[in-house]
């Protein structure tokens, strides 16, 4: 996919096909049609080389209702009418009327004023914050290329504005399909009564793990009528109370998250639960060659050994092996496993709740009280196959994770986007080569020869 990505002929083709005089003016909903080549779209909505522009137009009531939903509660997921633009290159695509709220966990913050303060027409206190835009929150059968959501992510604690793009494009780099997508973006937010609209910056663009994101992989995945689950702190795999599974609900005034969240199929709740409790106590119970081989027959092995190779080289401490955090797994119809990572930005030197994520042992990433990857590798034959992964991954010769390399693909990201840094929000105007402050090895650099993070965590794989 990722040489799609970069094939403008291919993308050309296509847009000319689906958009070339379809477009309807701002007032008239769109239509998407239903798209057959999902790998097209993808590669055009989340195309790495390109900065595309999505502009939101919310009327004052609107945007007071979304400030005072942040009041009320700051977890919401209370949507607000606004109408979107995207442009990218040549082509413009308009929707009248699509949702917008806000998202994220330690991300997640009031995007105007303080506590209690309304829209300031005069003098707007502007800050970042992370979107969800859903195209067909108002119109039923209204999608953005066929795509019903899109998430516009602030590039929180990473000053270098790279980390969670370059998890991703290595994923996608190094086969492991089942990864979101993520590119960049700028963002302009235009209160529709005022006399000058508010430019936020460049965004990260990314994929939400829905039921799109089962639809565009169906060729892999085989089907999109399984069971969809993400895995909130304390996801361990080691513990298979049912109490601990359910449907997420936040209100305006309460917040009941699970530990494991089903996405899809509610109405089959409970055969969810009863699924996963099965899986969960395989996990902890089996061993040795009946362990080995239940986990051949459940899942993709070297698919997921090829994802925790990425993790562990990218420095992913906030995960489902050390933190128990930060990823969403599918069951398909025949109960295979998938799992799916996610969240990314605290990464490549950003480090916390582990010493040193760069020196740390891939064998022995985590805790042991989170057994799926450490019994994996603890049959040699899988350990190979893991180490063989992390070799691919540091190899000079391999376009993935060496600092001859990553330097230069971050730099070709950098001049995209470096002149359109400075924004409304007077926040992040300025690409720094520097891990986030909080951390607990700020001495790492990507760009430097000094203190590389590449450079170090190539030396730590296990021969």
């Amino acid at each position: 996919m990722n040489s799609i990505k970069s094939s403008y002929i291919i993308i050309v083709a296509f847009l000319l096909v689906q958009f070339s005089c379809t477009t309807p003016p701002i007032d008239e909903p769109i239509v998407e049609q239903p798209v057959s080549d999902t790998t097209q779209v993808l590669a055009y909505m989340y195309d790495i080389v390109a900065l595309p522009e999505y502009n939101l137009e919310i009327s004052t009531a609107e945007w007071n209702k979304f400030l005072t939903y942040f009041d009320q509660n700051p977890n919401n997921e209370e949507y607000i009418l606004a109408a979107c633009t995207v442009t990218k290159q040549k082509n413009e695509h308009k929707f009248a009327a699509v949702g917008m709220r806000l998202r994220g966990n330690t991300s997640r913050r009031r995007a105007e004023g303080v506590k209690g303060e309304m829209h300031n027409p005069v003098a707007p206190d502007w800050h970042h914050a992370s979107f969800t835009v859903k195209f067909n929150k108002y119109n039923k059968t209204q999608k953005f290329l066929g795509q019903e959501k899109i998430i516009l992510k602030w590039f929180k604690d990473d000053a270098l504005y790279a980390r969670e793009v370059y998890c991703y494009d290595l994923f996608e780099r190094f086969g492991v399909w089942s990864a979101p997508q993520s590119s960049y973006c700028k963002l302009t937010i235009k209160i529709k009564e005022d006399a000058k609209a508010a430019y936020f910056g460049v965004y990260q663009l990314v994929e939400p793990v829905d039921e799109d994101y089962l639809r565009n992989r169906t060729t892999r995945f085989g089907d999109i009528n399984g069971f969809l689950w993400k895995a909130n702190y304390g996801a361990d795999f080691n513990n298979s109370d049912k109490s601990r599974m359910g449907l997420e609900k936040i209100t305006l005034t309460s917040t009941y998250e699970p530990v494991y969240d089903l996405k899809t199929n509610s109405a089959s709740l409970e055969a969810a639960k009863t699924q996963l409790a099965e899986f969960i106590d395989n996990v902890r119970t089996k061993s040795g060659d009946d362990f080995k081989q239940w986990i051949q027959q459940r899942t993709d092995v070297e698919l997921l050994l090829k994802t925790y190779a990425v993790n562990v080289m990218c420095g992913m401490w906030d995960d489902y092996w050390n933190n128990s955090n930060n990823f969403y797994f599918y069951f398909d119809t025949t109960g295979k496993f998938w799992f799916i990572p996610y969240d990314y930005d605290n990464t490549l030197g950003t480090s916390l709740l582990m010493t040193d994520a760069a020196k740390r042992d891939p064998l022995n990433w985590g805790k042991s009280s989170n057994p799926l990857i450490k019994k994996i590798i603890s049959i040699p034959e899988f350990q190979t196959i893991y180490k063989n992964q992390l070799k691919t991954l540091g190899d000079s010769t391999q376009n993935y994770f060496n600092a001859k390399q990553s330097i230069p693909r971050i730099q070709k990201w950098h001049k995209l986007i470096q002149n359109h840094i400075v924004n409304d929000t007077e926040e992040d105007m300025s690409i720094q080569d520097v891990p986030a402050s909080w951390g607990n090895c700020s001495f790492y650099r990507l760009l430097s020869n000094e203190n590389n993070f590449f450079k170090t965590k190539v030396s730590y794989i296990p021969q």
